[in-house]
């Protein structure tokens, strides 16, 4: 039993510090990286064909002097170069980069070479007739303001031979999804036929290194009728490029508690692909079947983007299978019910920092029976160290005499030498759950508590959560029975240290957790052990 513990107490250190090494390579110091100028984006020229492969073949530069429209919304800055017609660059007006820069906005999109993330779209066929994502588009305006909450509407224009193209962005007051239109107007004398496409190119951001267990997902993931979800990362992307088609569908490109996504039309049959470019700039895409326009007709196709942040209760509604880019982990099973709870809480509290502690105290409700004989059975051990240390003392040369005498003195005060092992194993899983939903989820990105702690995603200034976690942690090996090993007993003894160190770098709310379910175990714990030795008393 002593060994067990000893080694799950020694199986959360190393957790604790694979997380720590994680969130230090994610939220740690950062090396001052050189200034580059801003560049125009490397655009991709599709093939002619219209039954070619994926577009984004052939780099072609686009001219930076062509111009952008700018456009404000409430919630995005965003600017669309008239070379190509496509969103370029994007802010998110309600996302800090951190709390000490309130006013400058987290850049989604950016043509900047050394960040380059930009959308792309067109149509695949006569390049006289079918525009791509290389080619100048007109536009009414430079700036486009959004005002009294209507959706606001951004037309391009671009002619060709018997062709005109309207192509129109629409964005909606408080949302971070984009409407792409086409109307295709067929004034020459012949059909019209192309196959519209849209994609996201990006630079492959800088390597972190790290284990996947632990680390946030950066790269592409997509759905497909077979797949409702699947992480393709960017290194897969230049070993074996991908195709495939389906019904519906959608593609992005996520990083942590962002992404942006291509969601074309779901009621057809869509070829979805991704490619590597040269200098470690991926694609990642889809393209429609066969368009027809007949000479003197008029139609529409569209298609939507995402732009924004992961926000599920949203993602759920833009397209199905979007929310699980919010991405928790093999216990998903487990974080997808603590978010469900922390949200809920937070409606009734206004505040994550009490949605968390109120979270805890259900979290520990559910698990109270099985901590309850957890508890006991470390009383009843407690109880019977005397015991044990005479057996040592009886049979310590004999190891194998004393395990005999040990085991046949549990059977005997019918004590589970293995029942204190289970609020360890316990709280493992939920442990990395909950670091998870606090690393994952947007919705609690910069949250404020109370007093000094003004960020629950971010390390306590004033390392005064992890001073009390371990203090706890201290005050709860004290109420528990020590290993019989006194090797064993030495090294737990620095654990409540060990902890301390590990925790005073990880987020604030994690280690609220850890104070709130500690101080909860340590009530639960004493006042167990006063009933188990006042029964031994009596």
């Amino acid at each position: 039993m002593d060994n067990i513990r000893f080694l799950l107490f020694v199986l959360f250190v190393m957790l604790g510090y694979m997380l720590w090494a994680a969130w230090q390579q994610d939220y740690g110091p950062k090396p001052p990286q050189p200034q580059s100028q801003a560049e125009a984006p490397a655009a991709s020229a599709p093939t002619a064909a219209a039954t070619a492969a994926p577009p984004a073949v052939t780099p072609a530069t686009a001219p930076a002097s062509q111009g952008k429209v700018v456009v404000r919304t409430d919630v995005i800055r965003a600017e669309i170069g008239l070379v190509g017609g496509d969103i370029q660059l994007v802010d998110l007006l309600k996302y800090p980069v951190s709390k000490d820069k309130p006013d400058v906005p987290v850049r989604l999109l950016s043509p900047e070479a050394a960040k380059l993330f930009v959308t792309q779209t067109g149509f695949l066929g006569d390049e006289r007739i079918a525009p791509k994502h290389n080619v100048p588009w007109q536009a009414q305006a430079t700036e486009y303001v959004m005002e009294g909450g209507q959706a606001l509407k951004v037309p391009l224009v671009w002619r060709g031979e018997g062709v005109e193209i309207v192509k129109t962005f629409t964005f909606t007051p408080g949302s971070y999804e984009v409407k792409v239109d086409y109307q295709v107007r067929n004034t020459g004398a012949a059909p019209w036929t192309a196959r519209q496409y849209g994609q996201l190119k990006r630079k492959r951001p800088e390597k972190n290194g790290g284990s996947a267990f632990i680390r946030t997902f950066t790269g592409v993931a997509c759905r497909t009728a077979d797949d409702p979800y699947e992480k393709i990362d960017f290194s897969d992307i230049a070993d074996l490029p991908r195709d495939w088609e389906t019904e519906g569908g959608w593609c992005a490109m996520v990083q942590h508690y962002f992404l942006a996504a291509w969601l074309p039309p779901q009621d057809q049959i869509n070829h979805f692909y991704t490619k590597a470019l040269p200098e470690e700039v991926y694609l990642v895409g889809s393209y429609s079947p066969e368009y027809r326009v007949n000479p003197g007709e008029s139609r529409h196709f569209g298609a939507r983007f995402y732009i924004g942040p992961k926000l599920q209760d949203v993602l759920e509604t833009v397209a199905p299978g979007l929310e699980l880019t919010v991405d928790y982990g093999i216990f998903t099973f487990i974080a997808e019910p603590i978010f469900w709870l922390l949200s809920w809480f937070h409606k009734f509290f206004g505040n994550w920092g009490w949605a968390i502690i109120a979270t805890t105290f259900i979290i520990k409700a559910i698990f109270f029976p099985l901590s309850a004989a957890s508890y006991k059975s470390m009383a009843k051990m407690r109880k019977l160290q005397p015991k044990m240390q005479l057996l040592k003392e009886r049979f310590g040369e004999d190891k194998q005499k004393f395990q005999q005498a040990l085991m046949q003195l549990y059977r005997e005060e019918k004590v589970n030498p293995l029942g204190g092992c289970l609020p360890i194993l316990v709280q493992i899983p939920v442990f990395i759950s909950l670091y998870w939903v606090l690393v994952e989820s947007v919705e609690l990105r910069q949250a404020e508590f109370i007093l000094w702690l003004n960020d629950l995603t971010s390390k306590d200034p004033y390392f005064i959560l992890p001073a009390l976690m371990g203090l706890t942690m201290w005050i709860q090996q004290k109420l528990s029975p020590p290993p019989t090993d006194p090797v064993q007993a030495q090294v737990m003894k620095m654990f409540p240290l060990i902890f301390t160190v590990f925790f005073a770098f990880f987020p604030a709310g994690l280690v609220l957790y850890w104070v709130v379910n500690n101080t909860l175990s340590i009530v639960q714990q004493w006042w167990i052990n006063k009933q188990i030795e006042g029964s031994a008393e009596a």
